[in-house]
């Protein structure tokens, strides 16, 4: 694997591992599935992820198209999604989870959801800034078939990983504590930030560069 191919890699699940950021879900799929029994806890954890799978493939396949047909140039879009994930990173840094990704929810609405899709998959798990992060990676593979494939299985990974961690749930609150669980989520929030950063001056540099001619 080359060495641009291995930075991309790690690029991609850095930041969607962030967006997603299950350590900051744990705590709200405890409290969602609290009166659930173990078995009924994983089939609704099950669907949740795969239906957050689901999204962030549909925009891997299907986002590129989606932005052409709309005029959308990548690095329009590189700066819209990094000033929406710098505006998601901005709660997390005070150890909270973004508004994007934890919608107040109330008892008489979630008597007729089904909570592994609403809230679980979308927005905790594949919300605004998990589905901007996807289209940004996507844009920056540039229709590279290895890049493309790589960023798939790190998708794969992201949410398998996160499937492991909510099924610990419990576990991983009374190991971790609420303290420790914020200090996580602030330095992811910190990473997350500095991601957003560096997708807005991308986007910046490429729009200055089609002004001027320059590459």
């Amino acid at each position: 694997m080359d060495e641009g191919l291995l930075q991309f890699g790690l690029r991609a699940f850095v930041t969607l591992f962030v967006v997603v950021d299950p350590l900051g879900v744990a705590p709200m799929f405890v409290a969602l599935t609290a009166e659930l029994d173990n078995a009924r806890k994983r089939a609704t954890l099950s669907r949740a992820v795969v239906a957050a799978f689901g999204i962030a493939m549909f925009f891997l396949l299907g986002g590129g198209l989606l932005l052409s047909y709309l005029g959308v140039t990548v690095d329009a879009f590189a700066i819209s999604g990094g000033v929406l994930l710098f505006i998601a990173a901005v709660p997390m840094l005070f150890g909270q989870r973004t508004r994007l990704q934890a919608p107040q929810v109330s008892e008489e609405r979630l008597a007729g959801e089904d909570i592994a899709i609403f809230p679980l998959a979308i927005p905790l798990l594949s919300g605004p800034g998990a589905i901007a992060s996807v289209l940004l990676l996507t844009n920056q593979a540039r229709g590279d078939p290895a890049r493309l494939a790589l960023f798939a299985v790190v998708i794969v990974a992201v949410y398998a990983i996160s499937w492991g961690l909510l099924v610990a749930g419990d576990r991983v609150m009374a190991r971790l504590g609420a303290g420790k669980v914020h200090i996580v989520t602030r330095v992811l929030g910190i990473v997350l930030a500095a991601l957003a950063v560096q997708y807005i001056l991308s986007g910046l540099a490429g729009f200055y560069a089609t002004l001027t001619g320059v590459k």
